[in-house]
């Protein structure tokens, strides 16, 4: 790749006025990173569609599961917003986060285990299930 741009003459004298101008070297970097952000920011204004009918059918026609992890995150985020806005210690989720365990279940019952798998109950004897 080198090669390409000492065999180039532009790049030779863009590096050589840089080095004799510090003007020009202001002025190239500048350029170099200013006129990249503002054709990117005009881009992306260009293509932000804040179109409600679009919106609507787009999540109108969602498949099922991003649907429901829409709604998951609704009432997470939810849960944990009013957390915070009746000043909760939220520390135990992050202490049962490293157990294991979950807090988002059942929103009334703080730390709760994570359930046993079914195998675990199948493999115990038959006497100490009739009991």
């Amino acid at each position: 790749m080198s090669m390409l741009w000492e065999k180039s003459e532009a790049w030779r004298w863009i590096v050589r006025k840089s080095r004799d101008s510090k003007s020009f070297f202001f002025t190239f970097a500048t350029v170099c990173g200013v006129v990249p952000g503002i054709i990117g920011y005009c881009v992306m204004q260009m293509t932000n569609s804040r179109n409600e009918q679009l919106e609507a059918y787009l999540r109108q026609n969602g498949r099922p599961e991003t649907k429901m992890m829409g709604q998951v995150n609704k009432e997470r985020l939810a849960e944990f917003l009013g957390e915070l806005q009746r000043k909760e210690d939220t520390n135990d989720r992050y202490v049962a986060a490293l157990k294991g365990e979950t807090l988002t279940r059942n929103p009334y019952v703080r730390i709760q285990p994570v359930p046993k798998q079914k195998d675990a109950a199948l493999n115990q004897p038959v006497k100490e299930q009739n009991k």
